[in-house]
């Protein structure tokens, strides 16, 4: 038998017009060097459509805070969402998930985002760092076939190019970039995308990842023709600040 909600989740689900629950770590996954996986069950209805997050309840400096993961992939008939976290830092949600074990209860709210899949893309390009893969694998293995799926994506490390498992009627290409020094830098991903040519039909691009990186991608992407109606934008994380306590960076 699960714990009860702390209040404060179910004031905040109220508030926001979502769900809350008490997930349980049915399974916990080092998957690469910086990326950890962890599978939580009894929460599977708060994992919304592909590009949805949810907010897990974390220890901030001794006192509770918000973070928001991408869910990563849902097993409705396990009652089961997992979860790719980031772990290459030393926050609060990477301490989180890097002490969870199989058996810990935790306060889940959700769905939360407003960035879904354009289904009138013809192509999708995804653009970020390794904190994305999880959204972007999901909503890739939504795509209706035929499409196409770009990756272009920046990590810390080679090992954590890991890969989706798309349908066989899904198009697929993967440009790997090794991370700048410099926390963002857009460097390196603006030579992975100097490397790839925008097919012919309608396409769509979903920035996901370190706020002034992805602004600089969005006005290389304007630049090269794609309007402000084609770009999806959001800010996992900002270089130099740490997120607030309901899990964004700052948008000023």
């Amino acid at each position: 038998m699960t714990r009860s909600l702390d209040p404060s989740s179910v004031e905040l689900a109220t508030r926001l017009g979502v769900q809350a629950g008490v997930g349980v770590v049915t399974a916990v996954e080092q998957l690469s060097p910086t990326i950890r996986s962890i599978t939580l069950s009894g929460v599977s209805a708060l994992a919304g459509v592909p590009g949805n997050d949810v907010m897990l309840e974390v220890m901030n400096e001794g006192r509770p805070a918000r973070r928001r993961y991408s869910v990563r992939s849902v097993d409705v008939d396990r009652d089961e969402l997992t979860l790719w976290i980031a772990v290459g830092h030393n926050g609060p949600g990477a301490r989180l998930a890097l002490n969870t074990t199989v058996g810990t209860e935790l306060d889940v709210v959700g769905p939360r985002g407003k960035i879904p899949l354009d289904p009138m893309a013809d192509w999708h390009l995804f653009v970020g760092d390794s904190s994305s893969l999880g959204a972007f694998y999901r909503m890739a293995e939504s795509i209706e076939e035929p499409g196409r799926a770009i990756f272009i994506v920046e990590t810390d490390h080679p090992d954590d190019a890991l890969t989706p498992t798309l349908p066989e009627g899904i198009g697929a290409t993967g440009i790997f970039v090794n991370k700048h020094n410099e926390a963002g830098n857009a460097t390196a991903l603006m030579h992975g995308l100097a490397a790839f040519a925008f097919p012919q039909d309608e396409g769509h691009a979903y920035l996901f990842g370190e706020f002034s990186t992805n602004k600089a991608i969005r006005t290389a992407l304007l630049d090269r023709g794609l309007s402000d109606e084609q770009i999806s934008f959001k800010a996992f994380w900002r270089a130099g600040s740490a997120n607030a306590d309901h899990g964004e960076p700052k948008k000023d």
